[in-house]
């Protein structure tokens, strides 16, 4: 599919560009060939002038008042061969007949008084360029001059650039086509990885709705098979917690969702940071008491400047996600050292731009180097422990962590995560207090 449309993109590139490129060469060849035959017109013209202002006029007698040109005066009798792009001369006479001519292969061409300007083809190809003019005195014509230049002057050059345009516009497209190829390789890519990303966060959200969606089924087929009161009160409580399991999942999913989308609404208000992290804990203590874990929490001795401006639901769900994280894979209490997740709040400044730094540090087995990097892929779920017991298998749809970093993004902060085996894993929050 991606390579149909890659070739797709890279065929109308060089189609554009080609079309493109003709346009402007026909543009070209047309303005050098006008300008070209401009040039020989305009030197026919002048060297009409020059000979119209030679000519000597005489009159044929004095009782006719008619006159006459002097063709032996006004016109030098030489009519040998000369180069190619000699300028040739013919005189007619008001009746059209030739009188005198350069033209020594007895070239006859005849006489079209109503063109002024015109091309003619000769024997063999050959082409004039010819420029007709009556001469007249007074109101008597008294014949006309017709001055020929060869057309080769025009055709030559022409033909090099026709040949040099069809040359550059040939190896040009070969090269957009290439080129081409490639920026639509480059141009698909993002989509390429967008589908990949869709297919497979399609995959895991289908995986992760099946389970739970086919224990429900089974419970129902059960509770109607079996109509027993105490059987359909533990069928129905196990279907609620499915119902809420899958709930759950689904909010993450929209939630992400509007993420993505730049839909998210962000409510913005003034947030204390340590106030907000202080409710945080307090929620989470429960659950870390039950495990035997110890919950510390610093923050510096003064507690100004700890306040930023952001959303409180947005912020305490990103810190709910990070401490229960933290708590779900710390070491569990019967080891010989006490478990314990130590929340740390500071103030720093760095690049000139003030932010509020929050570390999430627990003392589990920590995370491979080699995950370190998909923590925060949706639907990632990692065991980091090298045996995990019933007690300690992963729950989850491993959704908080992309939660968390979308959190932060809509924030513009930063998330990071260090981790060291067998001493534990530390989740950084950088956020701007503007």
């Amino acid at each position: 599919m991606f390579q149909t449309t890659r070739k797709r993109l890279a065929l109308w590139y060089a189609v554009v560009t080609a079309v493109l490129l003709l346009l402007f060469a026909t543009g070209v060849y047309c303005y050098v060939r006008s300008t070209l035959i401009e040039r020989i017109d305009d030197t026919l013209k002048h060297v009409v002038e020059v000979v119209e202002r030679s000519l000597i006029i005489e009159p044929i007698a004095i009782s006719d008042h008619g006159y006459r040109l002097n063709i032996e005066a006004s016109f030098r009798n030489d009519t040998e061969t000369v180069e190619d792009d000699h300028i040739d001369l013919e005189w007619f006479d008001p009746q059209g007949k030739l009188l005198w001519s350069t033209f020594s292969d007895g070239f006859n061409y005849p006489l079209h008084k109503n063109r002024p300007v015109e091309t003619v083809h000769i024997s063999s190809g050959y082409l004039l360029r010819q420029v007709t003019e009556p001469v007249t005195f007074g109101k008597q014509t008294l014949g006309y001059l017709r001055v020929s230049h060869p057309w080769f002057e025009v055709t030559k050059p022409i033909r090099q650039l026709l040949l040099d345009l069809i040359m550059g516009i040939s190896a040009m497209v070969v090269s957009v086509a290439g080129i081409s190829w490639w920026l639509s390789g480059i141009a698909i890519q993002p989509v390429k990885e967008s589908y990949q990303s869709l297919k497979q966060f399609t995959a895991d959200a289908s995986h992760e709705l099946r389970n739970p969606i086919a224990m429900i089924q089974t419970n129902v087929q059960m509770a109607l098979a079996y109509p027993d009161d105490a059987s359909q009160q533990q069928q129905l409580q196990v279907i609620e917690r499915l119902t809420q399991r899958l709930g759950r999942l689904v909010n993450d999913l929209l939630f992400l969702a509007r993420s993505d989308s730049g839909m998210m609404e962000t409510k913005r208000q003034s947030v204390s940071l340590d106030a907000l992290l202080m409710e945080v804990m307090e929620e989470q203590s429960a659950i870390a008491q039950q495990k035997g874990i110890e919950l510390n929490f610093t923050i510096p001795e003064t507690d100004q400047g700890l306040t930023l401006n952001g959303d409180w639901d947005q912020l305490a769900r990103l810190f709910t996600n990070l401490i229960s994280n933290a708590i779900e894979h710390s070491l569990p209490h019967q080891t010989t050292v006490s478990p314990q997740i130590t929340i740390q709040l500071q103030r720093l400044k760095r690049n000139h731009h003030d932010y509020l730094k929050v570390e999430v540090e627990d003392t589990g087995k920590g995370i491979p180097e080699t995950e370190l990097p998909h923590l925060f892929d949706r639907f990632y779920r990692v065991s980091p422990y090298p045996k995990a017991t019933e007690n300690q298998q992963v729950t989850g749809a491993g959704l908080g962590l992309a939660i968390a970093q979308a959190i932060v993004n809509n924030h513009q902060g930063q998330i990071s995560v260090n981790s060291v085996r067998e001493k534990g894993t530390t989740f950084i929050v950088m956020l701007p207090l503007h």
